[in-house]
């Protein structure tokens, strides 16, 4: 960012805090343009969000954030806020993100938080600030289109053919159709380790980078945590942990007349849509904006497509394609990481 913007947002902060002096360290970045600062004045802390209008809108954030803690789902307070200039000053959360403190041993208990705020989130009633788009078939379709505009040009590294491209139109089908079917609800869209952070001594999680909500598939975001692009645990654990998010919305009124196969069957697909969408996301981080670090994601992510795929018929077509030209593909490209994906062949 230039001095100029720099020197605009501290004039801009200090009027907000009431201070002369402040001390900004501005923090590591995410996958969007904006930008992060933890301001240090009269003894307290705050963060600064830099979203310049020209690539970011902000109002997203300030009505979904009104929205999530109107209902007590514990987001950022909002200290102060101008979407003219795209500068916001926000309660600090502090540095210790979800991923940083997961052991075998607190996994149960983390989750289990990570659970029960996540159904908080998806029964948050509208807020007459900000009405939630739908995550209708023709967005998830969208999004699964990266996985071959993104993701298949790099490892292919040819056009697809016909048959290639109709067999992902009907995957994609398949996919969007299965979404929709699901009870809709509040969707965070990026509910992961990274995107909880750990306050009061593992007592508590706070909720960031909720912006791009919408009113989509109940599985989603339960997807997003347990099959999480940034960190792995065992099926049999994850089973487990999907039939407890499963029992609790029961417990809730939610999906009361949908059986823990049916779910289960949602969140295998669920996962599918979703990690195509990640897979050329990844890429396009990579090849676009330069930050080639989420090139060490694919490899897990695209395990998770293998194994899921595996087990659903009306995906037979598309697993067999993954695995004799695509998964070959990925590992001629990326050898290192055969040790992780060999075994799916």
């Amino acid at each position: 960012m230039s001095a100029d913007r720099n020197a605009q947002m501290t004039a801009w902060v200090k009027q907000q805090l009431g201070v002369d002096q402040l001390q900004i360290e501005f923090l590591a970045g995410d996958a969007s343009f904006r930008r992060y600062a933890r301001v240090n004045a009269q003894g307290r802390q705050w963060i600064v969000m830099d979203a310049p209008t020209s690539h970011e809108d902000s109002r997203p954030f300030v009505g979904v954030d009104a929205m999530l803690k109107a209902h007590g789902v514990r987001v950022p307070h909002i200290v102060a806020h101008d979407l003219n200039m795209g500068f916001l000053v926000l309660e600090d959360f502090g540095n210790l993100l979800l991923s940083q403190v997961l052991t075998d041993d607190n996994v149960d208990a983390l989750y289990g938080q990570a659970m029960n705020q996540l159904m908080d989130l998806q029964q948050a009633p509208a807020h007459p600030d900000w009405v939630l788009p739908v995550y209708d078939a023709e967005r998830l379709t969208n999004e699964m289109r990266l996985f071959d505009q993104w993701f298949l040009p790099l490892m292919l590294e040819r056009d697809l053919t016909d048959a290639e491209q109709q067999l992902l139109t009907q995957v994609y089908a398949v996919l969007a159709d299965q979404a929709v079917a699901q009870p809709q609800v509040v969707v965070h869209r990026d509910y992961h380790c990274r995107n909880l952070m750990v306050l009061h001594g593992e007592t508590e999680l706070g909720i960031i980078d909720f912006q791009d909500a919408v009113i989509g598939p109940i599985a989603y975001d339960v997807v997003s945590l347990l099959r999480d692009a940034y960190i792995e645990w065992p099926a049999e654990r994850v089973a487990v942990w999907v039939q407890q998010f499963w029992q609790r919305s029961q417990i809730r009124g939610v999906m009361t007349e949908v059986s823990l196969a049916e779910f289960s069957r949602w969140f295998d697909l669920m996962g599918v849509q979703r990690q195509l969408k990640v897979l050329g996301i990844f890429v396009r981080l990579s090849q676009r904006d330069g930050k080639h670090g989420y090139m060490d994601n694919l490899p897990l992510v695209l395990a998770y497509v293998l194994r899921e795929t595996r087990l659903h018929d009306d995906l037979a077509g598309f697993s067999d394609w993954l695995r004799q030209v695509v998964l070959p593909a990925f590992l001629r490209k990326l050898p290192a990481h055969a040790a992780l994906l060999e075994p799916l062949h």
